[in-house]
């Protein structure tokens, strides 16, 4: 989540500085970490939405994990805490109260999955004695939008209305879904156009292997990720899959030339969060109110862009339902084994024939509706997948073998042909709190101590 801090306010000449702003991310290899944001969702003792305020709300939450050694993040002075800091890492609220860790970058996906265990075990203490429970599922089982508190955030106060106008289920996504996300880093464009273009091909056998969202309002909802459905109807220009990713030609001029025509869903003048009915291009070309696109605005404006894979400061890949530790673990490899060992990214930009864009849709489709069960072209997604984590595990033996047992439970998982979303559909005929407790970290003893003792 973006904690709007401090932005650079000199002005934008051209769209030459756009581009210079990807240009300016490139980093050696040597210097390539692997990040990691994970949400969960917050459910109280009746099973229902936790709301910011209260004695146990998420606010009294956030109080518990102040021991830890975090600072409170304010995003005005008179207003309440909505992150915490420490060091290099983030716990932040996206808008329906989803908890959410933005990681240190790391290494390794091995030091990346140490932290999050840190990070969810500090949760759970601190969370047990409210009476709130954190679950790793990709889309709120229980309850409606309108059932659902706001969390007392800037940003957040203009994107309910700016954003809910783009799309049926814009609110669904911002207040209803949880993810997990693997940000990496490039070394040239060249090199940010085969690891963008390999993560999106391939976006469709994670979505499958993934899958964790079959349920809404209490019924099931016909699809194995429901979350990646709401996805499709949250605003077309900002969401989804770039088609040059896909077919062929994807560069910093490709992003650039995309997110200009994105409707800016706020602008930031002066501490005020403004609503201009402007395209970026409309913007850089013309300004506002007599003064011209700034540095900052690019940067705000790529944090509220939503494609599959997303370029900022970092490639983000964003496809995935949240899941429980292990399989986040995983993720975190998977992507390091696939696109930072140069013979793994050629297996993976190989692994599926070049599909055409729509075609590539349909496979997207398939993924999300089915999971590890979809078939496309005659080929099972499951076998795919779990070739696709056997090319992750080859790259890790030659880049890190001490990453490659992370693998494991994605290797599991895509053997079995079951997604994550199966299990839920099972505890659904038992009630809610049998599907809590299929995503709930609570249960865990990596995330639970006590538990381990038993």
């Amino acid at each position: 989540m973006s904690l709007d801090k401090q932005r650079a306010e000199d002005p934008l000449a051209s769209r030459a500085d756009l581009l210079e702003y990807f240009r300016s991310a490139e980093k050696p290899a040597a210097q390539h970490r692997v990040g990691l944001e994970h949400e969960k969702l917050l459910f109280g003792p009746d099973g229902g939405p936790v709301p910011y305020e209260g004695r146990a709300g998420v606010g009294a939450l956030f109080g518990g994990l102040l021991h830890y050694g975090y600072a409170p993040f304010h995003d005005a002075p008179d207003r309440p805490a909505i992150a915490l800091e420490r060091g290099q890492s983030t716990v932040s609220l996206e808008p329906g109260g989803q908890f959410e860790l933005s990681g240190a970058p790391a290494r390794t996906a091995r030091e990346a999955h140490a932290e999050n265990l840190v990070h969810l075990m500090e949760l759970c203490a601190q969370a047990g004695p409210l009476g709130i429970r954190a679950a790793a599922l990709g889309y709120r089982p229980f309850g409606t939008v309108d059932q659902m508190p706001w969390m007392p955030k800037l940003r957040y106060d203009v994107m309910r209305p700016s954003l809910g106008r783009r799309g049926r289920l814009a609110l669904d996504m911002m207040l209803m879904t949880a993810t997990g996300q693997v940000s990496l880093d490039w070394e040239s464009e060249e090199d940010c156009s085969r690891k963008a273009s390999a993560a999106a091909r391939v976006a469709p056998l994670v979505v499958a292997l993934f899958a964790n969202s079959p349920v809404a309002q209490g019924r099931p909802t016909g699809f194995m990720s429901y979350r990646s459905r709401v996805w499709s109807e949250v605003d077309p220009a900002r969401c989804g899959y770039l088609p040059s990713q896909i077919e062929g030609g994807f560069g910093y001029d490709a992003y650039v030339e995309w997110a200009l025509d994105a409707p800016l869903l706020f602008l930031r003048r002066e501490g005020e969060y403004l609503q201009p009915r402007l395209t970026f291009r409309e913007l850089l070309e013309r300004g506002y109110e007599g003064r011209p696109a700034r540095r900052g605005d690019w940067a705000d404006h790529l944090s509220t862009l939503f494609p599959e894979v997303r370029l900022k400061r970092v490639m983000e890949i964003r496809g995935m339902d949240s899941v429980g530790p292990q399989m986040t673990a995983g993720l975190l490899a998977l992507y390091r084994g696939l696109l930072y060992e140069p013979v793994a990214l050629d297996e993976a930009l190989a692994l599926l024939p070049r599909l055409r864009f729509p075609e590539h849709l349909e496979l997207h489709d398939a993924a999300r509706r089915d999971g590890l069960r979809a078939r496309f072209r005659g080929a099972e997604v499951a076998r795919l997948a779990a070739e696709l984590v056997e090319i992750a595990r080859r790259g890790l033996a030659r880049l890190d073998p001490a990453d490659a047992p992370l693998l494991d439970a994605l290797s599991e998982v895509a053997r079995s042909g079951r997604c994550p979303a199966e299990a839920v559909l099972e505890a659904l005929p038992r009630g809610p709190a049998a599907v809590i407790d299929v995503g709930a970290l609570d249960k865990l003893p990596c995330c639970n101590p006590a538990l381990g003792r038993s």
